[in-house]
Parts: C-alpha cells; structure tokens; sequence
C-alpha cells in the first residue's frame, strides 16, 4: 500500500511528458477522486450520501474494474490528509480535461456538497478555490452551483 501511495505522489509530481498513457490516466482518476474527497472531508461530519455521490461521480467519469474503484476512494482519502495543496491535482486536470469537463467536475463537486442537503461554509471554499485552479469563470461557477442545487431538490 505504502509503495503504491508512493509511486502515485511520484507520478502526480513528475514531468506530463515522462509519464505513460496509463501512469496520467491513473493520475487523472487519483487528482479527481481526491478533489471530490476534499470537498467531502470539508464537511466536519461526513455523510454517506457524500460518499456515494463521490462514488457516483467517479463511476461517471471513468471505466472502473470492480474493486478498483473502491481502491482509488481508499487511496483519495489517503492522499487528501497528506496533501499540502490542490494545485498538483488541478494542473493534471487542467492538462487532461476540456473546459466543458472542469465545468462538470465542478458541478460535481457542487452535488457531493449537497447530497447531505446541508451547505456548509468550508466546501462553499473549497469548492471555490479549486474552481479558481481550474479557471472557471465565476458564472461558470455560480451556474454550476445552481444546477447541482436544482438536482439535490434545494432551489
């Protein structure tokens, strides 16, 4: 497990153009899955509807083997408490992702906040500064936010 955590640091941290397709893949699925966590580990109690959203979220984006996906939300959680920062996982994102996708990711981030139909001010933040990192635009922002509170039935 420790190697594997390790090996993953190492291939979120090394230049775009050494790694293979599967390394950036696999640092792709890593930088969304901890994003999303981060949002949900914002929230001070931790719902399992915030899980499932992240689970669900994931289970959109990409093609999961199935254990794997169980795999990656362990490491996510894992990565999250270690991380210093989010830009090493908003640049693989903005390497990887069109615009219309980070918009996505950051509607999806808007869903985890709201599946426990409670807002609280830290994911407001959250959510905000990697929103930032992604450079989408703030109606960009404020649109997203409002289709994932039109879905979690809150409008």
């Amino acid at each position: 497990m420790l190697k594997t955590l390790k090996d993953l640091f190492d291939s979120l941290t090394s230049a775009p153009g050494s790694q293979s397709p599967a390394e950036r893949e696999h640092a792709l699925r890593l930088a969304t899955a901890v994003l999303l966590v981060e949002v949900m580990r914002a929230d001070p109690t931790i719902q399992p509807a915030e899980r499932a959203t992240v689970v669900a979220s994931l289970a959109g984006k990409f093609l999961f083997a199935d254990d794997e996906l169980a795999r990656l939300m362990e490491l996510a959680e894992q990565t999250a408490k270690n991380a210093y920062d989010y830009h090493r996982f908003t640049s693989s994102i903005n390497d990887n992702f069109t615009h219309a996708q980070k918009i996505l990711m950051v509607e999806n981030m808007w869903q985890v906040a709201y599946a426990d139909a409670h807002l609280d001010a830290h994911e407001n933040q959250v959510i905000s500064k990697i929103a930032g990192l992604l450079h989408v635009t703030h109606g960009e922002y404020i649109a997203a936010k409002m289709r994932a509170r039109e879905d979690a039935g809150q409008a």
